[in-house]
This record gives C-alpha cells, structure tokens and sequence, in this order.
C-alpha cells in the first residue's frame, strides 16, 4: 500500500474476469502503482485470474468492502465474522495485501439513534476475530471512517483509533477518506493528525466524489499534514462514475458528479499526483 493508486469502480463495479481485466489494463496505462476492487460479491471472484494478471504487470491490490445488511456487524456479529472471512481468503488468493472499508458495518447503516455499548462490543469482537484470521492469511486490515448519513458507527479518524484501539490486533489499521473528513472532522489536518501512525491509506475523493480539483476539499492542507507525519502509505484517488443502483442508494449519489473517465482520469489524476509530488508524498516522475 505504497504510492499512488485508483479505486477500479472508475471503470467497473463488477469483478467478474472482464472487468478485472478492463481495469487492470487501464490502471497500467495510467501508470498506477496499485488498484483498489471493490468486493461486492467476494466468492463470485476468480482469485486465480485476478492474481495472474496483477503479477503480469506488477501490480499491487487492496480490496475493499462495506457489510450487506444482513452481515451488520453491530446486530448480526456471526454473519459478519462469516462475511469478512470469505473476503479475507478471497483478498489473500488475488496476491491483495488488504482489506479495508466499512468492515465494521453496512454503507446505509442507521439506528436512528446514537451508537449503544453493545452495538460497539459486537463490532470489536468481529474484528478481533477477523483479525486473527487475517493474519493466518498475511492480510491487513483497514477501519475507513465515513459520514453519518452512510453510518453511524465510526464517523472521524478519532473513533477509528478507538475501535483499533479496543480490538488490540497489529494488523488493523485507519484508513480515511477526504470526502469523510470534509464533513466529518473539524479540519482535515485534524483527523489525520488524530489518526497518525495508525494511518496506512487514504481516499483522496473530491467533496461532491467528482473529479478531484473541482470542488471544495481543502488539499493543500491535506496534504502538507500528511507529508508533516511523515505518510508512506496508499494514496487512493476515489471519483464515482460507474455506480450500480444498490451502491449508488447506499452512497446517496443521486446524479452523475463527473462527465465522464477521461475529465477525471485527464484532470483530477494530475491534480492529485502533481500535489503529492510538491508535497513530496510520491517521488519526482511518480
């Protein structure tokens, strides 16, 4: 989880071996150093062939994942522990070094109510749990803090730190996302600084998930307190273009917030890299 990479729902949201191979192809092409898959349907996946054309072009992979409703784990904990074990094995055959996400819940997860002692409890024993098998596999794990109005959970960089911190496992990290953070935290500085060295990867996602450079997140300060706690994880540009309906409801994204792959990959991409190279994030000619 080094460099700079992209999340492949820029050109699908279905891992099947057509789109593995239309993303890979375009990721290469774009010089990423690695991709994040989406795991919507894990056992669908053919780790095997994912595998096979990740190490033909030398690159790395990170999969991420947010629980189905019927795997949440605040109320269904064994489901959950179920859900994350079959996508940890998916992640460890495709060669991937994570997992991360909302692993702790569901994207469109809300009580209506504020987050109970026990809903935390069952979490912290899914991850403690996920953890271990994780590590069997050699797989890392990631808490991605994201906005009340997808969970009410784990909203800021702190509570990721707390759940981390509650579970105990040295292979769980924070993974935070900057269209969260432009809600969420008071000040992007501070959710990072609160995450520190916990903090492996990072979302770099407009504030309307558009194409980076047109909207309102405050990325000069974004990066330079990334490059003032001395950041080595994955930078991972994240703009929504291909959104399938179930995923497009549990994101709210209700219009399309970029033209097309060639605005975001042609503008946002240099935007994002030209900033982390003056921040000194990526190397020169990265």
């Amino acid at each position: 989880m080094h460099g700079f990479g992209v999340h492949t729902s820029m050109w699908t949201m279905n891992w099947d071996r057509a789109g593995a191979e239309k993303a890979i192809s375009a990721s290469v092409k774009y010089g990423m150093d690695f991709i994040e898959i989406a795991l919507l349907n894990a056992p669908a996946v053919d780790a095997a062939h994912t595998r096979a054309l990740l190490e033909k072009h030398n690159l790395s992979a990170v999969c991420s994942l947010g629980l189905p409703e019927p795997a949440w784990a605040s109320v269904r904990p064994d489901a959950a522990i179920e859900h994350l074990e079959v996508a940890i094995d998916k992640t460890a055959e495709m060669g991937a070094l994570a997992l991360s996400g909302v692993i702790f819940g569901g994207i469109g997860e809300r009580t209506g109510v504020p987050p109970t002692e026990k809903e935390y409890d069952n979490i912290a024993h899914v991850l403690t749990v996920a953890a271990k098998h994780a590590k069997t596999r050699g797989i890392e794990l990631g808490i991605e803090a994201v906005n009340r109005y997808e969970n009410h959970l784990i909203n800021t960089g702190a509570q990721a730190v707390w759940m981390l911190e509650k579970v105990g496992a040295d292979n769980i990290f924070v993974h935070l996302d900057t269209y969260h953070m432009n809600i969420e935290e008071k000040g992007a500085a501070n959710g990072i600084l609160a995450a520190r060295e916990h903090l492996k990867y990072i979302h770099l996602s407009e504030s309307d998930r558009g194409t980076p450079g047109t909207g309102n997140c405050p990325w000069d300060e974004i990066y330079a307190t990334l490059a003032a706690i001395g950041f080595k994880g994955g930078l991972a540009m994240e703009s929504f273009i291909n959104m399938p309906p179930e995923v497009s409801y549990g994101l709210s994204v209700w219009r399309p917030v970029a033209k097309d792959e060639a605005e975001v990959m042609g503008n946002g991409l240099p935007f994002l890299r030209n900033k982390a190279r003056q921040y000194g994030l990526i190397r020169p000619n990265g």
